[in-house]
């Protein structure tokens, strides 16, 4: 069982940086695979980055590649998403989740964190 609580959401002008976390309890959270997903009012939940337990198996969504970057400390059971140039486009309510394995589905999935609101203005 993994339990996940992100943090660090916020109001940003377009062009600034927020770093968010998502701290996770569970023994297993060193061999999950952790990604983050984002979902705009309207839209559907969609992949933003995932990292693999070895921390240097990481993927990314095409619009985020070279601003955003995802990492985790196993040690402090803890995921990040450093965003910079953060563009209005990236406004979203954005989730951390575990899973087995790297996939861009959401349904593949199996833990999921309540949501921190990320609001970029123009």
């Amino acid at each position: 069982q993994v339990q996940l609580v992100e943090s660090g959401g916020g109001l940003v002008q377009a062009g600034g940086s927020l770093r968010l976390s998502c701290a996770a309890s569970g023994r297993t959270f060193s061999t999950n695979t952790m990604a983050w997903f984002r979902q705009a009012p309207g839209k559907e939940r969609e992949f933003v980055a995932g990292i693999g337990w070895s921390r240097d198996d990481t993927y990314y969504r095409d619009s985020v590649k070279g601003r955003f970057t995802i990492s985790r400390d196993n040690a402090k059971l803890t995921l990040y998403l450093q965003m910079n140039s953060l563009k209005p486009e990236d406004t979203a309510v954005y989730y951390c989740a575990a899973g087995s394995s790297i996939a861009t589905q959401a349904d593949l999935y199996h833990y999921w964190g309540q949501g921190t609101q990320v609001t970029v203005s123009s």
